[in-house]
């Protein structure tokens, strides 16, 4: 029983870190209705950018991680203004190639400055664990998933009662409407890619604090997808439930695996079987819109 409680704890660690990039998944889409496949690799740069500045110059941690955050804003802006920008009003399925090609450019990007070996953070929270109903927990554990929670707690409050967050919402609903009543569409959708980069670079760190960086961090993006469609593609609440039960489910998958069979890697796949379940079942996902297209 112990066994698989912390299993549980530890996937609800590791399923925040993915609602926090599902977030980014999310509310780009919500913005420019654009799948965006080089999530992974926003994770995968902020990461190593910290760790650079945190390890090779000697800074702060936290300078390094609000330097980290200018960093990615500065990204998302290029970005968005150079690569994405010129392709409004082109199918979205140019739009969606273009992220595969900026995945691909980014993780050779990384690889070419950092390499390809594990590179591991400097200790920034204590080493003895906190005990939880007799387990151990990392420290580094509870402060991601508080982080994670503070998070989504201060964008659920921006997107309701700020004038950017509710022009981000009005946009997503309707884009014309939005832009006929002075809302700067171009503005947001910049805005959205800002925040996703941020979210992403947040969960890179956290996740840099846990188990390390590598080039190969990038795969996270394909492994949130999962979260992203079973809580729907538009759904912030979504993005959050949707990464706490993958996190969970996938966990419980791999030490149920072991335990009863024997068998190891179920983890890497479990998600996707997940995900393939979840297309058959409900589509639309939990809590995302359901489209119906007239003919």
């Amino acid at each position: 029983m112990e066994y698989y409680l912390q299993l549980i704890i530890n996937g609800l660690v590791v399923g925040s870190i993915y609602s926090l990039v599902a977030l980014g998944f999310v509310i780009i889409f919500k913005a420019t209705k654009v799948v965006n496949f080089a999530q992974g690799e926003l994770v995968m740069v902020g990461a190593y950018f910290c760790f650079a500045l945190t390890v090779q110059y000697q800074l702060p941690f936290l300078v390094s991680f609000l330097l980290t955050l200018v960093f990615s804003v500065i990204l998302a802006i290029l970005v968005e203004r150079l690569i994405l920008r010129p392709l409004i009003g082109e199918p979205i399925i140019s739009v969606i190639m273009v992220t595969i090609g900026l995945s691909s450019m980014l993780k050779s990007f990384v690889q070419m400055v950092w390499g390809t070996q594990i590179q591991v953070f400097p200790p920034i929270l204590p080493q003895e664990p906190y005990m939880l109903l007799g387990l151990p927990i990392a420290p580094v554990y509870v402060a991601a998933f508080g982080l994670s929670l503070l998070l989504f707690g201060v964008f659920s409050l921006f997107f309701k009662y700020s004038s950017l967050g509710i022009a981000m919402r009005a946009t997503a609903f309707d884009q014309q409407a939005a832009q006929s009543m002075g809302i700067g569409i171009k503005s947001i959708f910049a805005l959205s890619w800002c925040i996703a980069a941020v979210v992403s670079s947040i969960g890179g760190i956290i996740l840099g604090n846990i188990n390390g960086i590598n080039a190969q961090l990038g795969q996270l993006g394909l492994k949130v997808f999962p979260a992203v469609i079973l809580g729907g593609l538009d759904s912030l609440l979504g993005a959050a439930l949707g990464g706490l039960i993958i996190g969970v489910l996938e966990n419980i998958c791999e030490g149920a695996a072991k335990d009863l069979f024997g068998l190891g890697g179920f983890k890497e796949v479990a998600s996707f079987v997940i995900l393939v379940i979840i297309l058959m079942i409900k589509p639309y996902g939990l809590f995302g819109t359901k489209e119906i297209e007239r003919v």
